[in-house]
């Protein structure tokens, strides 16, 4: 059938003033700059490792780096030359059960292990015990011992706590006795808004605590929207959270009868939460596009904000400061380095 040429030109107009009304389509971002290990701004991962925590082993000769993306695991990386060893899995990783993880089936699958917090128990000997979060073929507390005496520190895994469901973990903190007070962050199978509306600052989880023996049981006090990063005062009577969803910083009493709470708004999503060497609480987050770090004094609550620093090409989302000498080293759960920057 031949189309009237009036009919075909009112047509080709329609489409074209349609066309015209559209506004083009961004064109994708560019891909990040290669992580180039000369540069001393950087400690350069391999492909899309996510280190999204770090800790510094003692003499700050090493650092532990988790890894949520790429191959997962657990490296090791030398700080004078900043060369990255994977440590775990790895042909020098052993395995040993120890008895107070007797219900662990056995070391993690891995070809689907990924990694998220970690902690590192105060020690100074020969040999450390590392705790982190894993994620994969199963949500659980890894424990590992950490031998520094050779060459490059060799992972012993010796046991597991696996988290009931529907926990989502995020951050860990050891406890002496062997357990741990550990962030339910996001419930796994938790439907397509949950994390918006947690980001909105809807309570959505709390703090989880777990004994060698004994079951997993809420930590009175703790709900929150975000339960990030968390740690403990060294006499054991004090939680301090971070609330990722609401952008604040929680403390809490532990292990009191009344539950005593208190809460401080930040303006940045806060992630990690470590101790800091003067004694401060050390906090890093994400901010508009930014990331930015603070510190809080534990007994005033008063926060000192110390980095701001624009999200660039190839790195940002900041989540950790890990201290090394005269230098933090920044980690990131994107990417594929570890930024340095010098110590405020």
């Amino acid at each position: 059938m031949r189309i009237p040429t009036s009919v075909a030109l009112a047509s080709l107009l329609l489409v074209s003033s349609y066309s015209l009304a559209q506004p083009p389509s961004a064109p994708p971002p560019p891909p990040p700059p290669p992580c180039v290990p000369a540069d001393t701004n950087y400690v350069c991962m391999g492909a899309q490792q996510g280190p999204e925590d770090l800790v510094a082993l003692p003499g700050n000769e090493w650092v532990i780096a988790s890894a949520m993306s790429g191959e997962g695991g657990i490296a090791a990386i030398r700080v004078k030359d900043r060369a990255v060893t994977k440590v775990y899995p790895a042909a020098t990783a052993k395995q040993a059960l120890d008895t107070h993880y007797a219900a662990c089936p056995g070391p993690p699958t891995v070809s689907n292990f990924s990694t998220h917090g970690l902690y590192l128990y105060p020690g100074g000997g020969p040999v450390e015990r590392l705790l982190a979060v894993s994620h994969g073929a199963r949500e659980a507390i890894e424990v590992f011992n950490v031998d520094i005496r050779g060459d490059t520190p060799a992972l012993i895994w010796i046991g597991c706590v696996i988290a009931p469901e529907p926990i989502g973990l995020n951050s860990v903190r050891g406890l002496a006795d062997g357990g741990f007070i550990t962030t339910n962050f996001l419930a796994r199978g938790a439907p397509a808004d949950a994390r918006q509306k947690m980001s909105e600052g809807q309570t959505n989880g709390e703090l989880w605590e777990w004994h060698p023996g004994g079951k997993w049981q809420k930590v009175p006090g703790s709900q929150a929207a975000g339960a990030n990063g968390v740690e403990l005062s060294h006499d054991g009577k004090t939680l301090y959270m971070a609330a990722w969803g609401s952008q604040s910083f929680v403390r809490l009493s532990h292990g009191a009868k009344k539950v005593q709470r208190d809460e401080v708004p930040l303006g940045f999503r806060i992630d990690n939460i470590h101790w800091a060497d003067d004694g401060s609480l050390l906090a890093v987050g994400q901010g508009n596009q930014s990331w930015r770090a603070v510190k809080i004094d534990p007994a005033t609550l008063k926060v000192t904000e110390v980095m701001d620093r624009a999200n660039v090409p190839g790195f940002g989302a900041g989540t950790v400061a890990a201290e090394v000498g005269k230098a933090w080293w920044i980690g990131s759960y994107i990417g594929d380095r570890i930024a340095i920057v010098p110590a405020p």
